[in-house]
């Protein structure tokens, strides 16, 4: 029999993040440099023809989608350094603990770090959502109505390691499976 299950918890240093990122980055400094090109008149983007665009109402708009889109891929740039939801999950039959670890926002509480006895673990419960924002959800199911989220948040995993996983979760802990 194992003696220990430890699962690695993706954060969000994700390709989609990066991806996002780098588009609110290009086109929030293009939005900005064109309104602020106007404002000045001067070219500061090759591309631009100063003369089609006027300040009021145009140049204003774009150098606030600019702003806004800088501000918006800022947040993502620090969700990626930061690698937040990043962590693991342990099952320690040995000692007879669960813990469950993930990183969040910079300050008091960054690190999360939540430990149970495995006497308090009631059932595994999985949940399923299809559809155009697919939901699929590990819980760890404990006394007193309480369900810790065991699987990443953001992209959903597959059915297959979704179902191994919930299945061998509930083996190993000897308790039941909800929802499959």
């Amino acid at each position: 029999m194992q003696k220990s299950l430890y699962y690695n918890v993706p954060g969000a240093r994700r390709l989609s993040n990066y991806l996002w990122g780098l588009i609110l980055s290009i086109g929030g400094s293009g939005f900005l440099l064109t309104g602020l090109s106007v404002y000045f008149n001067i070219p500061l983007l090759p591309i631009i023809k100063l003369e089609t665009i006027q300040f009021f109402p145009q140049g204003l708009v774009m150098c606030f989608y600019g702003f806004l889109g800088l501000s918006l891929s800022l947040y993502i740039w620090l969700i990626i350094i930061w690698n937040l939801g990043q962590g693991f999950n342990e099952f320690n039959l040995e000692k007879g603990e669960i813990r469950i670890f993930r990183w969040g926002f910079p300050g008091k509480n960054r690190r999360i770090d939540l430990q149970y006895s495995i006497d308090d673990v009631q059932s595994i419960r999985v949940d399923i959502q299809e559809g155009l924002n697919p939901k699929r959800v590990i819980y760890l199911k404990l006394r007193g109505n309480r369900e810790i989220p065991l699987t990443r948040a953001g992209q959903p995993i597959s059915l297959q390691e979704l179902e191994n996983q919930a299945a061998e979760l509930a083996r190993v802990l000897q308790v039941s499976l909800e929802g499959i």
